[in-house]
């Protein structure tokens, strides 16, 4: 079994590779300022989609999007924000979304990616 940290790179792997093979374009991951942490910045198409990842081992204790509060949102947006001084998005369209996955570190039970969290 994965400690929590390598289940946490593993859930980005998964969700980075799901993304890859949906037709979006992996611009950053683990992108980091003073502010916080983006699990992973992508394209698609014409957006720029800010993408927080949630892992857990199982639903016991509640779903891993369950964790992306308003309050995460409000985290995630800042941060985003402060991504887009630094990089030329053009003009793209900015979302956050979030991607739920319940596995144990070798094999997915569930993925859930959620478009435009809070929009």
């Amino acid at each position: 079994m994965a400690r929590k940290d390598e289940l946490g790179e593993w859930g980005e792997r998964v969700a980075g590779e799901f993304l890859e093979a949906n037709g979006y374009v992996i611009l950053d991951r683990r992108w980091r300022c003073a502010r916080g942490e983006i699990d992973i910045v992508a394209r698609f198409g014409t957006t720029v989609a800010v993408v927080e990842v949630k892992t857990r081992r199982s639903v016991r204790f509640g779903h891993p999007l369950e964790a992306v509060t308003p309050a995460k949102f409000a985290r995630l947006r800042a941060l985003a924000g402060e991504w887009c001084v630094g990089h030329d998005t053009g003009s793209r369209q900015l979302r956050i979304d979030a991607i739920g996955i319940v596995g144990d570190g070798k094999f997915v039970e569930s993925l859930d990616h959620r478009i435009g969290v809070f929009a």
